[in-house]
Formats: C-alpha cells, structure tokens, sequence
C-alpha cells in the first residue's frame, strides 16, 4: 500500500516501508512507506496549495463530491471489512458495522455543511453602534492533520476527514501505524471520487517521528487528534509553537456505577456491549464497574455466566463475537495491568490468561478503590475490575477521583436518583441505564480533564475546523 500526496500514489522517498501484521496470526499482510521529512514537508506544500483552489468548490459541488465517494465505499465494501478485520484483529462482523457507518456520517455532515450559516448583529443593538451592521462568516482553517487511532480508524476517519474536507481545508490523514491499510484505501476513494489533488492526502509511519513531524509544521493550521493522553499532551506542545488549532479526544476511564435499585440483568447486557465490543478497546469504554455492596455478589456471577457465551476465535469467522488485540504488546500490558490489580487486593474469577495478541475476558472482585484501575490505570482489553461502594456520594467521589472525564454511566430503577448522579459525574458524556459506551454521530463528543480539548460530531465538528470572521458594514444606515 502507499501513500497519497497531492493526489498520486507514492512511496517513501527513500524506499523504506514498515510491515502491517495481521495480529490474530502474526503473517505480515502488506507493508507501507515509512515516511521520511522530506516526504512530510512535500505533502504540507502540496496540501497547502491544493487547500486553495478545495476551499472555491461550491459546498454543494464538495457534498455531491463527499456523496460520490460514499457510492465507492458502497461498491467496495466487502474488500474494505476484511481488510480492516484482518489488520487490526476486529470480528468481521464489527468491521462490516464499522465500514456501514461510513455513510451516515459523510451524509449527516453533508447536509450540516449546507446550513453553516453566518449571523447578522443589526445596527442598534449597543450604544455608539447606531450605524453599522456587522455580518459573520466561516472559513476554513487551512491545512488540517487529521491523527487517527488503531481502534475505530474508519468511525474517526469519518469523525475528523469529513467535516475537514466540506468546510474547504486540506485534509492530511496520518493513520495508526498498526493498521493504516483501510484508511489508505479510504483516501485513495475520496481522491477517485474527485476531492482536488493535495486536498486529501495520507502518510504513514511512526507517530514519533511522522506526526510529530507533521503536527510541527507551522503550515498546519489545525490538528484533530485521538489517541493517548500522553501524545496528546506532546502535540498540544508541538501546536502551540506555531498556535495550531487543536481538537484533542483522548483517554478515558469510565466509571459504571450500578445503584442498588438497578436491573443487575439489563447492567450486565450492558457490560457485554459496554466493555467487550473491540475486545475492549474503547476509548469511552466502561472501565470500572461500581456496584453496590448488595448487588456485587450476584452482577459478578451473572457477569461470568453471560461472558461465557461470547465466542472468542479467529477474527475472520464470521461467528467469532470477540476477537484479539490490535497487537501482542498490547496483551501484555493488558496482562501486566490485570496482575498488577490482582496483587493490589483483586480476585480474578474469570479469565486472566492470554495467548499472543488473545486476552481472555476477564473479571476481577473485591477491587479496592486505591486500586489502580479504580483510579487512573486505563485497561485497554476486555477485563471487567468490580469495585464495592455503600452511599450514593461514595460512588460519585470513586467515579470522579479519576484525572479521566471522558464518559460515564449510572443504573438506577429512579429517574431523580440517576440525574443526580449524572449531574455530578465530571465527564463529557452520560448514560443513564446504559454503558458508557454510547457515540452517535450528530452528538458532540468529546472529554473533561485528561480527557481532551473540544468535542466532534455533526452538532460541533465544524467549529473545530473553522474559524469566524466579522465582516462590518460601518455607517450603512
């Protein structure tokens, strides 16, 4: 696979490619150009100037673009699920979900880009300001890196590229190295489907060295990223040196806190959905599973009953319902935090093994709240740490002692009892009687805390990749 800078495949400028595993097997299935700065610089030079003549197409001629390109997915779909399934170790069924959400998103931030209106401040609405009426516009940012995760690369691709694209920047993907090939192919379709030369372009290889080569720029004008917290703090440094705008969506550790009126059953479906999708590795995953004392005993035990069924097998099965982790070394950290969180007090009842990139669903009791994991340890896998609580208030200060404020969740058979919770719990997003788990489209998205900066979706998106001018008609009355 390579690389597409100012609308043409190409390679690294010195030949050298990273290999792409398929993690479920260890076979290497392609490889790409391990970019070099040289390569960097080119493509911010020709994303620069290819932003120009983007940014005069009619937003009505970009959606008809955008719409085209939807079309393509569509024609390709089947090649773009197994493609995305065998890189990153997704079930083949959560790929083809993924790859089926391409064309909600482009179409929903297609029809939000026709109605980005401007607003009219009328003459007379302050002292001294009888005579002039002021009119506001959006405009593009310039030049925007669009930094994408190995974990849902086409659910972001879709997040950050499209609203970029339809608001007139320049869009430059620079995928996960894990698993770049499905995005590689996205944005060779959106280049078939007419998007101008250098408006869209893709890079590949280290995020050490690439991104951080790309995000220091100072012809980047923008910077969306998700990822971990501790890269998203380095390339907020490497933005302000030349005061990029930065949209920063980073890590999270879901508090999922079930009070003792719940419905332990509905909680439990919840927690399949809400922790073992991805093999749990979601950023806005549940990730500490508060429960009341009185009905710790009993959402454990049916906890392991329920995980029992999931299949677990070869990703490409098309029965398999959990698959690997996007890597081995990703077990093992998966591996070391779960024995970690066992010599801390845990009990591990279920799970606790793993066989290359495999992590078993796991679930660990008796999780005291100094824990780790019940405090800043983000367990990127499917592991379940049950943490007890007796008051209401306890379960609030477990939930918000976390520097992480990306989601969370509250299981209350009363209505009163679960807005309160909500209310109080410092995270950017809610549910109530559901895993924390929860990301439409047109919902804004995003964190408080070590969580990030700014929100995506199809209601916020486009304020992250604009800027606003006032333009002033003075003395026009």
């Amino acid at each position: 696979m390579q690389m597409i800078i100012d609308g043409k495949a190409v390679g690294a400028s010195d030949g050298a490619t990273i290999d792409v595993l398929n993690p479920a097997t260890g076979k290497v299935i392609d490889t790409v150009p391990a970019a070099t700065q040289t390569d960097i610089k080119l493509a911010v030079e020709k994303a620069k100037a290819g932003q120009k003549k983007w940014a005069q197409v009619p937003v009505h001629e970009k959606g008809d673009i955008l719409l085209k390109f939807v079309a393509l997915v569509e024609e390709n779909k089947e090649d773009l699920a197994r493609t995305l399934s065998n890189e990153t170790g997704k079930p083949i069924t959560e790929a083809r979900g993924e790859i089926a959400n391409i064309p909600i998103s482009f179409k929903g931030f297609v029809e939000k880009a026709k109605h980005l209106y401007g607003e009219v401040i009328p003459a007379g609405m302050e002292k001294n300001q009888e005579h002039h009426v002021l009119i506001t516009t959006r405009e593009p940012l310039g030049v925007v890196a669009c930094v994408i995760p190995f974990n849902f690369p086409c659910d972001l691709f879709d997040q950050k590229v499209a609203p970029t694209l339809l608001a007139g920047n320049a869009a430059i993907v620079k995928p996960s190295t894990d698993n770049p090939l499905t995005l590689c192919k996205l944005t060779a379709l959106l280049a078939k489907a007419g998007v101008t030369d250098g408006a869209i372009e893709i890079v590949t290889g280290r995020g050490s060295t690439v991104g951080n080569w790309l995000c220091q720029n100072q012809d980047v004008h923008g910077i969306t990223f998700t990822g971990s917290t501790e890269v998203g703090i380095e390339t907020y440094k490497n933005a302000a040196n030349h005061l990029a705008h930065v949209s920063l969506e980073l890590g999270g550790n879901d508090a999922f806190i079930v009070w003792k009126d719940a419905d332990v059953d509905l909680a439990v479906e919840e927690m399949i959905w809400g922790r073992m999708y991805n093999t749990g590795q979601v950023c806005c995953a549940s990730k500490r599973f508060i429960v009341h004392n009185s009905l710790k005993a009993a959402f454990a035990e049916k906890a392991v009953a329920r995980i029992k069924k999931i299949k677990l097998g070869d990703p490409a099965d098309d029965a398999t319902q959990l698959g690997c982790l996007i890597s081995e070394k990703a077990a093992i950290e998966v591996e070391r935090q779960v024995n970690l969180t066992v010599k801390q007090g845990g009990e591990i009842i279920l799970g606790g093994k793993r066989s290359g990139a495999f992590y078993e669903p796991t679930v660990i009791v008796d999780v005291p709240k100094t824990a780790g994991v019940a405090i800043d340890m983000e367990i990127f896998g499917p592991v379940v740490p049950v943490i007890g609580f007796e008051t209401l208030d306890e379960a609030v200060e477990i939930a918000n002692a976390s520097k992480f404020g990306l989601c969370g969740c509250i299981f209350s058979a009363d209505s009163k009892t679960a807005w309160k919770v909500a209310s109080q719990l410092e995270c950017g997003g809610v549910v109530i009687n559901g895993a924390s788990f929860f990301r439409s489209f047109e919902m804004p998205f995003g964190g408080y805390k070590y969580s990030g900066i700014g929100t995506e979706g199809v209601l916020s998106t486009f304020n992250e990749v604009t800027r606003v001018k006032t333009i002033v008609l003075k003395n026009i009355i």
